[in-house]
């Protein structure tokens, strides 16, 4: 149930867009404003996309190389976290995931909702804006579960989980109407789907390999993605021209376990991963037909992206072995504050509005999908929503993206900072800040304590500025501390985080 707070600030919202309707503000008019699906791969990184890794990738990615040539392709695009539970939080909320009170690492299955009931999301936005709204697939943001006489969680066995009941603080909870998936990965308990706020199934037995943890009898990982596909195309189905639609359909692939079906084993060449993720390409293909086959393609804003690089996890030392470079001529991969671990694919197929074949080489976060929902339909965002949100849709139509944001903050899964701004990248570790070798503890004794690179002619982050750029070093460092201190990093009212005392040097102060 939402707070009267959030209800409150919807109902403002809706005021203020007849406002802006009845000034005729709305791009286009909006009389039929687009329908979005934004699907969100999970540990897909930048270079196992055949378009965008032509000449160091080794896997075939014809449905994503479809998108780039219908549609645009963002080559400068990245998570605000290098790691899935605090991307997420970023996508759906416009807010820089360390600004909530998680500061490093992701949750588990079973931990409490990060995103607060009063805190609009995407889906609250598009909500108000008369669009039907659903969520598939993966949540991995911490949910609200029952318990039996509503006691608290029992942690050892967690035997007192009431599978009956209604879970709260969900998808259902957050603007969306309708939900079916999973709470985390395929690699975190509980191992049951959910339809809205209930558990799907009937008996639960302990899951025995990997992590250990409750699973629904007839639950099997390899039919997950299969499952979401459908529920997905189902949902398409079910829409007409007449009211638009949101749906953020969060895959649980390439990530592990890596269970690409029957179909799809052995295709690459380059063992499971490369497999799951032509599987993942062709998910992503069938959903896209589904759209143009109801006739919805032309104004629909299909977006796909990946929540951060390419695990560790999934043998990437093997896949490097074969001539698989998994983040392109980047450095790093999921984890890292190097550019692999957060740079990541971004393609937008809009055929009402946007130039077939086009690129755009501007710096944008995967933050800003909220800005730009909102300037689609000429919502305006409260000053306590989406204070790190800037809309990308100038860039849409070739255009210089404009706000009042200066750069880009990234942020590793041990909590690291970087900052990005114009050429220059500004990391607040002495290594990858994450999973890559060197990590913070490898690194040399006297290693500098920070890295600056220029991202111009240094992409692949090789050459550490840091000791002879002091003044470069200094700017940025102010604009970082301004943009944490503001709890805000674009133009509004100051906010407040929800952490007083936000660490930005993690491998110690300067």
């Amino acid at each position: 149930m939402k707070t009267d707070k959030k209800m409150w600030m919807l109902g403002l919202m809706a005021l203020i867009t007849v406002g802006v309707q009845a000034a005729g503000r709305i791009p286009g008019n909006a009389e039929h404003p687009p329908n979005m699906i934004f699907i969100l791969t999970d540990d897909l990184g930048y270079g196992d996309v055949s378009c965008l890794n032509p000449e160091r990738g080794k896997i075939k990615t014809p449905n994503m190389d479809q998108l780039a040539a219908e549609g645009m392709t963002f080559t400068d695009a990245h998570t605000s976290s290098s790691v899935c539970t605090p991307t997420r939080y970023s996508i759906l909320t416009g807010r820089y995931n360390w600004r909530s009170r998680l500061q490093k690492q992701v949750l588990m299955g079973f931990d409490q909702p990060l995103i607060e009931d009063e805190r609009m999301t995407v889906a609250d936005l598009l909500k108000q804006q008369g669009y039907n709204t659903a969520c598939i697939g993966k949540w991995h943001l911490g949910l609200g579960m029952p318990t039996v006489n509503n006691e608290p969680m029992n942690a050892e066995g967690l035997s007192n989980v009431d599978w009956k009941g209604t879970i709260a603080g969900g998808p259902v909870d957050l603007g969306f109407d309708y939900y079916y998936g999973i709470s985390a990965s395929l690699n975190i308990p509980p191992y049951i789907y959910i339809e809205n706020d209930r558990f799907v199934g009937d008996e639960i037995v302990m899951h025995k390999k990997g992590r250990k943890g409750p699973k629904e009898k007839n639950f099997d990982d390899v039919q997950t993605l299969p499952i979401l596909t459908q529920k997905t195309i189902e949902y398409i189905e079910q829409q007409d021209a007449a009211t638009p639609f949101f749906i953020y359909c969060s895959l649980t692939s390439p990530h592990t376990p890596l269970v690409p079906t029957d179909e799809w084993k052995g295709k690459s060449g380059l063992g499971d991963y490369g497999d799951f993720v032509m599987h993942t390409d062709a998910v992503i293909g069938e959903i896209v037909q589904a759209l143009d086959n109801k006739g919805l393609g032309e104004n629909t804003i299909v977006i796909v992206t990946s929540d951060n690089g390419t695990s560790k996890w999934c043998g990437t030392k093997k896949l490097l072995e074969q001539g698989h470079h998994f983040s392109a001529q980047y450095r790093g991969s999921k984890g890292d504050l190097w550019d692999g671990g957060h740079r990541v694919p971004f393609f937008v197929r809009w055929p009402a509005g946007v130039q077939a074949g086009t690129t755009c080489n501007q710096l944008v976060s995967l933050n800003d999908f909220m800005a730009t929902c909102a300037e689609l339909t000429g919502a305006d965002i409260p000053d306590e929503a989406g204070e790190d949100s800037v809309s990308f849709l100038p860039a849409l139509s070739g255009e210089k993206i404009t706000s009042g944001r200066a750069g880009v903050i990234h942020h590793s899964f041990s909590g690291h900072f970087a900052y990005r701004l114009g050429k220059w990248k500004l990391l607040l570790a002495k290594s990858s800040g994450g999973w890559t070798a060197p990590t913070e503890a490898e690194a040399p004794a006297d290693a500098p304590s920070a890295q600056l690179y220029d991202m111009e002619v240094d992409p692949g982050e090789t050459n550490n500025l840091y000791e002879s750029h002091p003044e470069v070093v200094e700017r940025l460092l102010k604009q970082l501390k301004a943009e944490v201190a503001r709890g805000r990093s674009t133009d509004g009212m100051q906010q407040k985080n929800d952490v007083d005392n936000i660490v930005l040097w993690k491998s110690g102060a300067e």
